[in-house]
């Protein structure tokens, strides 16, 4: 087949690329690479400022790359607005490449419309982005823009729009699956996130000391201090809960100085960020989730331990009976200090948790197994007269 993928969200696109490849399809990716964080792609369309220079020269780099978005058997779209564009601007794009193009499939996989309507809704999920329990989350600034721009704006337009002409939505986490498939129960696929695994020989012990059958591993050193690592993003650490989870590491840090340290990245670029975490124990990521995400899974395929969303819903989904390698914390900021400490207190718990978590990587998210899916959807989108996703 051959295959466009327009946009990245956490070298979801480029990472699915690679497995893509790895079956012998053509794929070109083209992004501006999610901003500063400069993952890999194809053809670059990075948009240099909003200023009203630039934002001619960017429509025109557009417009002279359109010839090269034609012809292809599947178009996968980042999201809605897959273009650094305002959102009225982006219908006439789509419907060219719906237009030369044989199939269309739009990713469920961040922030759009259906993601906050029914986070707001404070009933499908018990905690989210937007909500604990009844209580709303839209007095931060940064979800009060969220809400602003996706539930009332142009956005919502072109998101309800693009929706339903597409001929597939593929959602990469438990919770966007909950947001489009009861109302497009026909074409919403879970496929979960690719991840390749790093060579073997980067986590071999973690790797051979996983026993499916004991659960046994090798011991951590008694003496080394636990590792913790916390990425921030600028003016999105309230949104994604690492003010509160930071403030919990802080009093870690301060409680057992002499058994744990802190290390903290904020807004780095991807291959700076990958360095930084290699000899890390613990990934602290975001406190809203039920699942991990690829940030959290990257770490846990280097045999990190991911503290994030592990709720039920996660394991069920993926089919998921026996591996338990997520250290799932609530949206409390004590509740993060109780999982930190124990970890802190009891590091004979780290070699089993770092070697299921390999494990649990390598089974539902392996870039080439996940490929697999994706080509399955691709086919049986490309042999139906009348497209269904989940025919």
């Amino acid at each position: 087949m051959k295959i466009l993928f327009l946009g990245e969200y956490s070298n979801v696109h480029w990472t699915l690329a690679q497995g893509l490849r790895t079956l012998g399809h053509q794929v070109t990716v083209i992004s501006d690479g999610d901003g500063w964080k400069n993952y890999k792609r194809d053809i670059d369309l990075r948009r240099r400022s909003l200023r009203p220079l630039d934002t001619i020269g960017y429509i025109a780099h557009i417009l002279r790359l359109l010839p090269r978005m034609r012809g292809y058997d599947i178009v996968q779209i980042i999201n809605p607005v897959f273009f650094n564009l305002r959102a009225g601007k982006m219908m006439p794009f789509y419907r060219y490449l719906r237009r030369h193009n044989t199939r269309l499939v739009m990713g469920a996989f961040g922030m759009d419309h259906y993601w906050v309507k029914t986070c707001i809704d404070c009933t499908t999920f018990r905690y989210s982005d937007f909500n604990i329990g009844s209580h709303l989350r839209t007095d931060e600034p940064c979800n009060r823009q969220f809400v602003t721009d996706w539930l009332h704006g142009e956005k919502s337009q072109l998101n309800i729009d693009i929706a339903n002409d597409c001929d597939a939505i593929v959602a990469g986490l438990y919770e966007y699956y909950r947001c489009y498939h009861p109302e497009f129960s026909d074409k919403t696929v879970f496929i979960p996130f690719p991840i390749k695994m790093p060579d073997s020989s980067d986590n071999m012990s973690e790797q051979q000391s996983y026993n499916p059958d004991h659960g046994t591993a090798t011991p951590h050193p008694a003496t080394a201090k636990v590792s913790f690592f916390i990425g921030i993003q600028r003016g999105r650490s309230e949104y994604k809960g690492t003010d509160i989870m930071l403030r919990a590491l802080r009093r870690i840090e301060a409680n057992y100085p002499d058994r744990c340290e802190l290390r903290i990245a904020e807004s780095v670029p991807f291959d700076t960020y990958q360095q930084m975490i290699q000899s890390a124990d613990v990934l602290i990521d975001q406190l809203y989730s039920y699942t991990p995400a690829m940030n959290a899974l990257l770490a846990m395929s280097k045999g990190m331990v991911a503290v994030t969303g592990g709720e039920p819903e996660n394991y069920e989904i993926l089919g998921e009976t026996h591996l338990r390698p997520i250290v799932n914390v609530q949206p409390d900021e004590d509740d993060c200090y109780r999982s930190f400490e124990q970890l802190v207190l009891h590091p004979e718990l780290l070699p089993r948790l770092k070697a299921e978590s390999v494990e649990y990587v390598r089974r539902h998210h392996e870039y080439t197994k996940v490929a697999l899916q994706y080509q399955k959807l691709y086919q049986r989108l490309l042999n139906s007269p009348t497209p269904s996703a989940t025919d």
